[in-house]
């Protein structure tokens, strides 16, 4: 077969110009006559397709009308196949200017997700900090390449930036209940608490079985008089929409200069820092105590904000207390010298090193 292939180009390479095209036109006819007697479909193996390639592409758009074995379609996405294989041996190409150093590329993201700014105010701060063989172009491109909108606004402020901009001044109040044997019966006491969103730092402001509008006013009063009192710089105080509040509560914060933030109705995770504390008063406490009596709740809740302040590990604040600094480092200590202190009975635990 390929003694005969050889003998047909030689004798194509010899012909002129009139006899290629009689050739051509025999050859034409001879395979149709063969295809005739040949099944419907004719599998081409994958060491046949580089032959039909090879001398197929010179032909250009000619092939449509000569070739006969598959559709021009299915030759046509064979070229397509070859070619992307020969660019891939080539390796890659990239036409026009060379990429900017991943330095830059790296400095241009951080300034675009960093702050809101578009892709003017980030080329006058690259131009600032002296990177100047930069265009506006580019910066475009760089912030498209990653995803980013090159426009001055990327959408609307998010709820996890506004908390992370006002941690330190932000304050956030809630009630939680807790069941209470009385000579009376069973009572639901209501207690409310402020947070504060940076610190974790817990006031209780009070507890009562009848929360209405005129307690609830004096309870906000007091916690205010201490705050001030403490120093504590607030600006903002995160709450629900119980009704329980209203207006005499807003006002008494806002004479103060707070701004009091409702949140959207029936979205606890707007305010997940006090749910959070809410969770973990009670698994960690009041869950596991019949409670007779407001004082004795009092007692419970106090002695659980004391150890929360001031003995209990967060996550968040580098495993340190929300009103104590982390421990240093330090080398192991022998266990002899672990001191185990208790409250509520035991149930509250946390251990410190054995003073010298």
């Amino acid at each position: 077969m390929k003694a005969a292939l050889n003998a047909l180009l030689l004798l194509l390479a010899s012909a002129t110009d009139r006899a290629l095209a009689r050739y051509v036109q025999y050859l034409k006819a001879e395979n149709r006559i063969l295809r005739a007697r040949l099944p419907k479909v004719v599998y081409v193996t994958p060491q046949e397709r580089p032959q039909l390639v090879k001398f197929g592409r010179p032909v250009g758009a000619k092939i449509r009308e000569l070739i006969s074995i598959v559709s021009p379609r299915t030759f046509l996405r064979w070229l397509d196949a070859e070619g992307r294989q020969r660019r891939r041996r080539a390796g890659p190409t990239r036409p026009g200017r060379p990429r900017k150093p991943e330095a830059i590329r790296e400095l241009v993201l951080r300034l675009a997700r960093e702050n809101d700014w578009g892709y003017c105010r980030i080329l006058g701060e690259l131009k600032k900090l002296g990177v100047r063989k930069i265009c506006r172009s580019t910066v475009i491109n760089i912030l498209r390449e990653a995803g980013i909108d090159p426009g001055p606004k990327r959408g609307e402020d998010t709820w996890d930036g506004f908390i992370k901009r006002h941690a330190a001044t932000l304050w956030s109040c809630d009630f939680f209940t807790k069941r209470v044997w009385t000579l009376r019966g069973l009572v639901e006491v209501y207690v409310l608490f402020f947070l504060n969103v940076e610190t974790r730092r817990v006031h209780v402001a009070g507890m009562t079985a009848h929360p209405d509008r005129a307690w609830v006013a004096q309870q906000a009063r007091n916690a205010a008089m201490v705050l001030s009192d403490q120093g504590v710089k607030a600006e903002v105080l995160l709450r629900d929409n119980d009704r329980k509040y209203g207006p005499e509560f807003d006002a008494v914060f806002e004479a103060e200069g707070v701004a009091v933030k409702p949140v959207t109705p029936a979205s606890p995770n707007l305010n997940a820092r006090a749910e959070r504390w809410i969770q973990t008063v009670r698994n960690e406490c009041l869950d596991r105590f019949i409670v007779f009596g407001e004082a004795h709740l009092r007692y419970l809740i106090a002695q659980f904000v004391a150890h929360y302040h001031g003995e209990r590990p967060h996550q968040s604040l580098g495993n340190a207390p929300p009103c104590g600094p982390p421990a240093p480092e330090r080398p192991p200590p022998d266990p002899g010298e672990v001191v185990c202190d208790e409250r509520l009975g035991g149930l509250l635990r946390s251990y410190r090193r054995r003073a010298a």
